[in-house]
């Protein structure tokens, strides 16, 4: 589960460094680096950010998987991919 409007908030609201937000969240502080870096490149202040729900949030600022993204993972990860009878043996 995602903790970026949790990151935002102690970021923006809590004026806590990365690595506290890390540390009371359980994610890395590259994490925390890269959600900060996108809600400023979007130019999103905190009251813009509390008037969101997470879902709008993270769709602001997270990009949705292409297509071939999609089918690139079911070629690496074959139990994505389109389920194949067994093989007779």
């Amino acid at each position: 589960m995602r903790k970026l409007k949790d990151a935002l908030r102690l970021k923006l609201e809590g004026q806590q460094s990365h690595q506290q937000i890390a540390t009371a969240l359980g994610i890395s502080k590259g994490v925390v680096t890269k959600y900060v870096g996108l809600a400023v490149a979007a130019r999103l202040d905190w009251p813009a950010i509390a008037a969101m729900d997470e879902a709008s949030l993270e769709r602001r600022l997270l990009p949705a998987p292409r297509p071939s993204d999609i089918y690139q993972a079911a070629e690496i990860l074959p139990c994505l991919g389109p389920r194949r009878a067994p093989e007779k043996r």
